[in-house]
């Protein structure tokens, strides 16, 4: 049977490791503490929702540790006046995946990948797989051979201490 996400990759002659996880654990936080990684190597795949007609839609790679600046930086991007994070159900249409597993890899729906510049600043990072049981572990060129990738300084910004 194929698989969207790995058959992308290996087109794409990306380089990346599949990372098995349990199912209950796919969520950052839980995947982090159980697996050993660091929140400042995990990304997270968000998709979001500019709200105009039709609705405009990307997605967005930020570091764990950081906050997606929705409100600023995605919404000017996306042209839109306002914008926010998909809806779950939106998620799965757009994706194919559900939150918890979703790559820019293998989407049902080609979207624009906007990937936070301090992702690109790491040696590896660990991403959604494409479902909620793996990650893929990559280096940051394979984001970037994403067909609409695009690197943005200020996607995301630093937690508020």
């Amino acid at each position: 049977m194929s698989d969207p996400v790995l058959d992308q990759l290996n087109t794409l002659g990306a380089d990346f490791e599949l990372v098995p996880c349990d199912l209950q654990l796919a969520d950052t936080a839980a995947f982090c503490e159980a697996y050993g990684y660091s929140p400042e190597i995990s990304a997270n795949a968000i998709v979001v929702t500019g709200k105009a007609d039709p609705p405009a839609y990307a997605i967005c790679l930020v570091l764990a540790h950081t906050r997606l600046d929705v409100n600023k930086v995605v919404r000017k991007r996306l042209g839109t006046k306002k914008a926010s994070f998909a809806s779950a159900d939106e998620t799965i249409e757009l994706t194919g995946m559900q939150i918890g597993g979703v790559t820019p890899f293998g989407t049902t729906s080609a979207l624009p990948l906007l990937i936070d510049s301090r992702v690109m600043e790491c040696d590896q990072v660990i991403v959604g797989g494409g479902s909620r049981d793996r990650k893929l572990l990559v280096p940051p060129a394979t984001l970037a051979l994403h067909p609409t990738a695009e690197v943005v300084d200020g996607l995301a910004k630093e937690p508020q201490p």
